[in-house]
């Protein structure tokens, strides 16, 4: 059985997307930043 062209269309993927998997990232990237500048403050040079 072939599916039409409105059927391909409609058929949707179970991944997530890249916009948010990048938000995941950058908020891991930001707490770590935190954490960081929490338990190792240094002067602005």
């Amino acid at each position: 059985m072939r599916l039409s062209n409105e059927e391909l269309l409609n058929i949707t993927g179970g991944g997530i997307s890249i916009g948010v998997a990048a938000g995941i990232g950058a908020l891991i990237t930001f707490i770590i930043g935190v954490v960081d500048g929490y338990l190792r403050p240094s002067k602005c040079s």
